[in-house]
């Protein structure tokens, strides 16, 4: 059978009227036994499999939560894969909506509106503030990894994060720091009021330096460091992919990293644990930003809370000591 099976072949197999068999695919009362066992072991033989869409349109529900996040970002990677475990606890799906260069984030978002999804869950989003609200104004939304007056939010705390990256490498020896901004990434603005209160706590000059968020922005601030006329002690990169970039550029160069320049990032993803990268970094945790993400956005499902009542959940990052830090020599 090329074509998807339908309950009309298992009644016909089974020897079974259609309503008798969907009956039984639903377990509800009215089939014996007997006939239960018959009509699924007959499902079973031809590969039929109820269609969860179909069942949740007749509820009227379509027990879908829509995300949206950023392909490429592995941090966003991390926390969709967290959404996925939290959500499927509470027996929703998730559908995804990546925002590229081809697929701008107002049409990730339509489309799952128009997939029918009950709620959103947007990492990172960088639409303005008045869009998020009347977006929320129509569905419940939950914003992740960014802090948005009037819209329920989870993110970490970013100053704290800085602060703890910045303390880390003072309390190394580092006295020239370069913190190299994300511009206008959600959490950007925190990470560099974090890193200038550490560093004026401290006594130190603030130097910061264009960032950004690819591996290819680490590349280019790397070669513009080389440029200058005295190496930093260290660079606090916006996040791991852009620190992966200073890396490479440096190494490349000549430049020792850690002995010459500690290098660290924030997010600690995947490949910041592998033994040839041994990046220092701030760890968000993915796991509580999305089951805080889930379990706001049921509040707003289940009508628990009033509409105008928005929170904003902060949790709390923590540092993850590597290899690309060392003590000043």
């Amino acid at each position: 059978m090329t074509r998807r099976p339908t309950l009309e072949d298992v009644a016909q197999r089974a020897g079974c009227s259609r309503a008798l068999v969907s009956i039984v695919m639903r377990d509800a009362v009215g089939a014996s036994d007997l006939t239960r066992e018959r009509v699924k072991q007959v499902a079973d033989e031809i590969g039929y499999r109820p269609d969860p869409h179909a069942q949740r349109l007749r509820r009227h529900r379509s027990k879908l939560v829509g995300v949206t996040f950023a392909a490429g970002q592995e941090f966003h990677a991390d926390v969709v894969d967290s959404l996925y475990v939290a959500t499927e606890a509470l027996g929703y799906d998730v559908v995804l909506s990546a925002v590229t260069p081809h697929h701008d984030e107002a049409r990730a978002v339509r489309t799952l509106v128009d997939d029918r999804c009950e709620g959103l869950v947007l990492i990172g989003p960088q639409i303005s503030t008045r869009r998020l609200s009347e977006l929320a104004s129509r569905i419940p939304v939950v914003v992740v990894a960014r802090r948005t007056r009037g819209v329920d939010a989870v993110r970490s705390d970013d100053v704290a994060g800085a602060v703890l990256g910045v303390d880390h490498l003072v309390g190394l020896g580092h006295r020239r720091i370069v913190y190299l901004d994300g511009g206008r990434a959600p959490g950007a603005a925190e990470r560099l009021r974090g890193y200038r209160r550490a560093v004026r706590a401290a006594g130190l000059p603030e130097l910061v330096a264009t960032g950004g968020l690819t591996e290819r922005d680490g590349a280019d601030a790397a070669s513009s460091l080389l440029a200058a006329d005295e190496l930093p002690d260290a660079v606090f990169a916006f996040n791991d992919r852009c620190a992966l970039g200073v890396m490479d550029v440096l190494i490349r160069s000549g430049v020792s990293v850690p002995q010459q320049v500690s290098v660290m990032g924030f997010d600690d993803s995947p490949l910041a644990g592998l033994t040839h990268i041994s990046l220092t970094t701030i760890r968000q945790d993915c796991v509580a930003l999305a089951r805080a993400a889930v379990a706001r956005l049921m509040e707003r499902l289940e009508g628990t809370v009033e509409a105008a009542d928005a929170v904003d959940v902060v949790c709390e990052p923590a540092l993850v000591v590597r290899g690309s830090t060392i003590p000043r020599l």
